[in-house]
């Protein structure tokens, strides 16, 4: 029977993970009969193939969320299926947000227990908030109070998120030393205490290029087991990525198949890690790199811009001149400094590559 609730999930631009990957973990939970911590819904073992992609007993294909080192996805699971929280961290695109999500989908059923970092998020998104109305007119009391998303994950023995933790202000950050260490939060108002169920714990991600913006307290660092997720290790990689990311964003959005483009994800692929690394893919030609991080999801980002360009103004076939203004935008940051790095990689670069003369002249025209 469809549902008001079921027909809006099916309508959602960008569904949870348990909801748009739903047949894949209903079917591991089928075929899962290895031993599962409690409460959570599949096995560390089955938890791993989603993340990492398998074929089932039965037939069922389960695609890879992440592309990357098996034992970066084995440690990050096991981690959570002891005491410890668990930290991912990564320059900026590295798919944190994307495995913190996946993982929470899979271990609890739910990916929505998210505490989203900032410089103004308060001590209340990760501890209690409370209702005021109520607050004003019968005093603290436990209807009056609003659970963060850590509280009812450590009321039901779940998994909570936080994201982006060393964006939020240190003193903020080590509200979570007392959840972390002795799993309990403390309502001083009540004289109570929420203790954390079996089957809780904690993913946090943090962008290494913030580093001096709020450092985890010694204290807090301690609390949690820390997983460095890494850039793609190879072009093929990156290409693998880029392409099944923009599919599944094209079909929620009714563009081309990205395949019909792959030669372009190349490019884009190509340009960015070059620009990244400082020297093209052969190793001959040292280049200067720009102030952004060019990164997988801005790959992504691009493509998918791309994709939109073709099928609204073009023929449905990803071109040089649908992703050249998007490569521009990502790669110039900096309208002095970065402009005149991109003008010497067209130039040193690009020119000179065979095959790639219509890429050049795409983005000579947007490159004013």
């Amino acid at each position: 029977m469809t549902t008001p609730e079921n027909e809006q999930r099916a309508e959602a631009l960008r569904p949870h993970a348990e909801d748009a990957f739903a047949h894949e973990l209903k079917a591991l939970a089928a075929a899962d009969d290895r031993p599962r911590p409690t409460r959570w819904k599949l096995s560390p073992w089955a938890v791993a193939t989603y993340l990492l992609g398998g074929t089932l007993d039965d037939g069922t294909v389960i695609t890879p969320k992440y592309v990357g080192p098996r034992r970066i996805v084995e440690v990050a699971v096991t981690t959570l299926a002891t005491d410890r929280a668990l930290l991912l961290l990564g320059v900026p695109g590295t798919a944190k947000t994307w495995v913190s999500e996946h993982l929470a989908a899979a271990v609890s059923g739910d990916s929505t227990l998210l505490v989203q970092g900032t410089a103004g998020t308060p001590e209340e998104a990760i501890r209690y908030g409370w209702n005021y109305a109520r607050l004003l007119a019968h005093g603290p009391s436990r209807e009056a109070l609003v659970p963060s998303p850590v509280m009812r994950a450590m009321a039901d023995g779940m998994t909570a998120r936080v994201e982006e933790l060393t964006r939020i202000p240190a003193d903020v950050q080590d509200t979570l030393i007392t959840v972390l260490s002795e799993k309990t939060l403390p309502i001083p108002e009540l004289g109570e205490e929420v203790q954390a169920v079996r089957g809780f714990n904690l993913i946090a991600t943090a962008n290494d290029r913030d580093r001096g913006v709020n450092e985890l307290s010694s204290a807090l660092r301690r609390r949690f087991n820390t997983v460095v997720l890494p850039l793609p290790a190879t072009a093929d990689a990156e290409v693998d990525i880029v392409a099944r990311r923009v599919d599944q964003m094209g079909r929620a959005l009714d563009l081309p198949a990205a395949p019909e483009g792959l030669e372009e994800i190349r490019r884009v692929v190509t340009v960015f890690r070059e620009l990244r690394d400082g020297v093209t893919g052969d190793g001959r030609t040292k280049v200067k790199s720009p102030s952004g991080t060019l990164s997988t999801a801005e790959a992504i980002s691009v493509v998918t811009g791309g994709l939109a360009l073709a099928a609204h103004f073009g023929d449905g076939v990803l071109r040089p001149s649908d992703v050249a203004a998007g490569i521009l935008g990502a790669v110039v940051r900096d309208p002095a400094a970065d402009k005149v790095v991109w003008q010497e990689y067209l130039e040193t670069v690009v020119r000179e590559r065979d095959g790639w003369k219509d890429f050049y002249r795409a983005c000579r025209e947007v490159t004013v």
